[in-house]
């Protein structure tokens, strides 16, 4: 089968990218043929992209550049993964190929893109509506280029775009959580199929040490909705000695590296920047449990699920779809949203308890392997494409 990859970039970066590498390798190794048609440059992608999509289509080369990349590759399916161009998400919804969507987060129904109040950062709940323009004030969104500091959102646009992408064949999502957001926003139960992302799988020796170092390990993007501010706060609640390493960028990293600072835990706090996942692997082994302090609604929390499957435990507020796979008391700790004086006690709990830490991290790596399988992962996603190349041929045949 010849599966066309839609991007909005080329490269690493977050979990989007790790899931887009990860499945166009496994189903490669099972004879399909894969490509991708991407925002951006390839420039500095690096090996392994590069190895893996040798047929790349730049979109940003002319304005019909996805058009020219369909009847080039002639895909059996296009997976789209991130993209809000509506000149790309129209063609795609007229495209000859069946389209099949991965939703990754809150970009498609949210203005904000994470479901909560920029200002109280309590969740939001409500489908997108006029609501978002007032009193939310939606529209109206931090700038991540260069000129202004902000910028506009079309609230019609946005709707604009929730349409267009009704009529794909089919919506992926993570959780349930993530079903029922496509749910509350009008998209139909016949047409989203949950199929959990999987990390890499560790190695059989692959074991955390839950040694005397009390090692805390934090693995993600510094930025508002991840709650590292929040996590700080926690941990400066922590009476047993630790060390907690944090692996990740973004930018509330300064305010985050002052706060530190300011809340006098900086000794036992180290910043450690992005860096190959392989190191994070290895810095899971030294541990004794991983946090993670996400105060947005997590559409999964896959940095979770990585620490789980090498054997921590994992301490986490309850934000989102995290609590379809983290079973507090069983495999960590599932703390009140924002409960800092919580989310403390489980961690010194842990730290001091290795007896209990090993339990929760066996329980933990027992229930990913169990459920969250790589072989059952791309089955899943095999069987979806084969159900929509064969279903689109037969509506096309059919006279």
């Amino acid at each position: 089968m010849r599966l066309l990859y839609v991007h909005e970039r080329f490269g690493p970066l977050g979990g989007a990218e790790a899931n887009i590498l990860l499945t166009a390798q496994e189903l490669k190794f099972r004879g399909h043929e894969v490509a991708i048609a991407f925002g951006g440059s390839d420039q500095s992608a690096g090996n392994e992209w590069l190895g893996t999509f040798g047929t790349r289509f730049s979109l940003d080369e002319t304005p019909t550049a996805l058009e020219a990349a369909l009847a080039v590759f002639n895909p059996d399916v296009v997976f789209l993964h991130k993209h809000s161009d509506s000149r790309i998400l129209h063609a795609l919804s007229e495209a000859y190929a069946p389209v099949v969507r991965m939703v990754h987060d809150h970009d498609l129904y949210c203005m904000r893109s994470y479901k909560y109040n920029f200002f109280t950062r309590q969740v939001c709940n409500r489908a997108a509506s006029a609501y978002c323009v007032f009193p939310c004030g939606a529209c109206v969104v931090r700038s991540s280029g260069s000129g202004l500091p902000i910028r506009w959102v079309s609230y019609l646009a946005k709707r604009r775009e929730i349409e267009t992408n009704k009529k794909f064949h089919r919506m992926v999502v993570a959780t349930d959580y993530m079903r029922d957001e496509l749910l509350r926003n009008g998209f139909s139960p016949d047409k989203i199929e949950n199929h959990a992302p999987v990390p890499r799988t560790g190695r059989a020796s692959d074991s955390p040490t839950f040694g005397s170092r009390n090692l805390i390990v934090y693995s993600g993007q510094i930025i508002r909705g991840k709650g590292v501010d929040v996590l700080l706060r926690a941990l400066a609640k922590v009476g047993s000695p630790f060390e907690c390493r944090i692996f990740g960028d973004g930018n509330q990293r300064s305010k985050c590296e002052l706060l530190s600072r300011r809340l006098g835990i900086s000794d036992s706090v180290h910043f450690e920047g992005f860096v190959p996942q392989s190191q994070i692997a290895e810095a899971y082994r030294d541990a004794s449990l991983a946090v993670m302090s996400s105060l947005w609604p997590e559409p999964f929390g896959a940095a979770g699920l990585e620490a789980m499957r090498i054997g921590l435990p994992v301490v986490a507020f309850d934000a989102g779809g995290i609590s379809e796979w983290l079973i507090d008391g069983v495999n960590g700790k599932l703390i009140a949203w924002g409960d800092t004086r919580a989310f403390a006690l489980a961690v010194d709990n842990l730290l001091q308890d290795k007896t209990l830490a090993r339990t929760m991290g066996v329980n933990g790596q027992n229930f990913a392997n169990k459920r969250f399988n790589m072989d059952s992962y791309i089955d899943g996603l095999e069987g979806l494409f084969e159900r929509a190349s064969s279903g689109h041929k037969s509506e096309t045949l059919t006279p």
